[in-house]
């Protein structure tokens, strides 16, 4: 592959991996057993019939726990200890044989861009778990299945346009990550008061958007 296709692949499997680690597992795997890719040697590993058969039957866990609202959410506290991790191995383990330098910067790379996914989607979850409907949580979810396959599939065939795309997702995700904080304390500060467990937020913070009034009504 040239570089601009193991850029793809390194950095494609690592994002994917902070929004659904077995999806991309498992789909690596199988591209790589009917020959539709040739996998690096260090993820020939991923052809392997039984961790395929380990990815799809954690991929059906995931599948039904991520359409659970609240239980999605303790699913994700969880996969943060994995996802990153998998997603950093992912990079390194995707570029060949390199030098442990460049090894090591693709992991670092891989696990940031990963640790940026994982947090985007589950701080996302957070917010639309406060609304009482289970509905807009069934789409999030089925739309991240979607997109990590969409996604891993550009990556593999479409490699450069695919890096353009992670690029401008990069952007985004920097702009969006500090404001869903912002949202998230809110929200737990709002209901934190309706508990009395803390003040209620201040003048200035309840001029914030709130996406989740629905729960109020």
């Amino acid at each position: 592959m040239d570089a601009v296709s193991i850029i793809a692949l390194s950095m494609g499997a690592a994002w994917a991996s902070g929004i659904n680690l077995y999806a991309t597992l498992f789909m690596l795997g199988y591209m790589g057993t009917t020959g539709n890719i040739a996998l690096p040697a260090e993820l020939d590993v991923l052809s392997n019939p039984m961790v395929m058969t380990a990815a799809g039957f954690m991929y059906c866990v995931e599948f039904f726990a991520d359409k659970i609202p609240g239980v999605d959410s303790g699913w994700d506290t969880i996969h943060t200890f994995i996802r990153i991790p998998a997603g950093a191995m992912l990079a390194s383990s995707a570029i060949g044989d390199v030098t442990p330098a460049i090894e090591l910067t693709s992991a670092l790379l891989g696990g940031s861009l990963a640790a940026g996914t994982h947090f985007t989607k589950s701080g996302s979850r957070l917010l639309i778990n406060t609304s009482p409907e289970p509905f807009t949580n069934w789409t999030a979810s089925i739309t991240e299945d979607i997109i990590v396959i969409g996604g891993l599939w550009a990556a593999l065939y479409h490699p450069i346009l695919f890096v353009i795309v992670l690029i401008v997702f990069i952007l985004l995700m920097i702009w969006l990550l500090p404001r869903l904080w912002r949202l998230i304390k809110f929200v737990f500060r709002r209901i934190g008061s309706w508990l009395g467990l803390c003040e209620p937020p201040s003048p200035i913070e309840n001029k914030l958007p709130r996406p989740v009034e629905l729960t109020r009504k």
